[in-house]
């Protein structure tokens, strides 16, 4: 199968990528290495992602509509994974415009191109942000109703009515796939456990807001595993959650870390505006379309990850 990797350069790209090359599929990336975070990381990624085998790269901006589509005729791929977009809730609050650019125009953009080039499958990466404020219960895909309380929430939710318009426009089959709060090797440095980990190693304090509310923390691994599962067994276009259906509160989350980490420092602030108070992923519909299943519980994956900050303590 060949795949292009929007934001391969990534956090979860690069492990996709990783995990696409050593199934023997052909691998492209396009990225623009945003400078939302170190692009030097993301070279990093790029690096880690030849070692599993070799890969042409695009750095391409995909705001720019013609480029785009030219380029991805010019790949011809079978499926294009959608994962480039603009991340951070705090940071959509501060630039809410940017979001209309880069997680909105930009995905038209790739539809557009991927109806053109007569791409069969397009897998866009959403987030449980969608759900907005819910109540401490596990989300059904038929939740989201539009009411998002985040430019980021509200940029993907949109985005996900172009995946709908594009697909019935072209007869593509346009999978969205909703994760849900991602960690692992890797990690974006301004998610909250690679946060965490850079600031208890420097013996910084950490910033907890509000209560710190729940999460759904998804190890990387089990977000690439749905990612392909996706790939292999849909035939139809579908939204499903990927995420660990284990929500995990604040406390047990520091309470893990005071296990590597004994003197960690916290202070806390008041509750920070876009921010949700839990999310816990009802993935029994993956379960049914794919199989579906979490194999790394947060122990496990918390440690993996410590492991990882242990060895590569420069790129935090």
């Amino acid at each position: 199968m060949k795949i292009l990797i929007t934001g391969g350069a990534g956090f979860i790209g690069s492990h996709f990528a990783v995990k696409m090359l050593k199934e023997q599929h052909e691998v492209a990336i396009i990225d623009n290495l945003h400078p939302y975070y170190s692009v030097e990381r993301k070279k990093q990624h790029l690096h880690i992602i030849k070692e599993a085998g070799e890969y042409p790269f695009y750095r391409n901006d995909l705001l720019n509509r013609d480029e785009t589509i030219s380029l991805i005729k010019k790949v011809s791929p079978d499926v294009i994974v959608h994962l480039a977009a603009l991340p951070g809730v705090a940071y959509s609050i501060l630039r809410p415009l940017e979001y209309i650019d880069y997680d909105v125009k930009a995905t038209v953009n790739v539809l557009e191109g991927a109806g053109q080039a007569g791409v069969k499958q397009v897998l866009f990466a959403s987030s449980s942000s969608v759900y907005g404020m819910m109540k401490n219960k596990p989300f059904k895909e038929e939740m989201a109703c539009g009411k998002p309380i985040s430019p980021y929430a509200a940029s993907k939710y949109a985005a996900e009515s172009f995946c709908h318009v594009y697909g019935r426009l072209y007869g593509m089959d346009v999978t969205i796939l909703r994760f849900f709060t991602v960690y692992g090797p890797w990690g974006r440095p301004d998610m909250a456990i690679a946060n965490f980990l850079k600031k208890a190693k420097n013996k910084e304090a950490i910033t907890i807001f509000g209560e710190g509310g729940t999460r759904d923390y998804t190890y990387v691994g089990d977000i690439v595993n749905g990612m392909a599962l996706a790939l292999q067994k849909l035939q139809q276009s579908a939204i499903l959650n990927i995420g660990s259906g284990r929500p995990i509160s604040m406390n047990q989350l520091l309470d893990e870390l005071k296990l590597y980490y004994p003197d960690l420092k916290i202070q806390r602030e008041n509750h920070r505006a876009g921010d949700v108070d839990n999310t816990w992923a009802d993935i029994s519909l993956a379960r049914e379309l794919l199989g579906y299943e979490p194999e790394t519980d947060f122990k496990q994956g918390i440690a993996k990850t410590v492991a990882w900050a242990e060895r590569y303590a420069d790129f935090l």
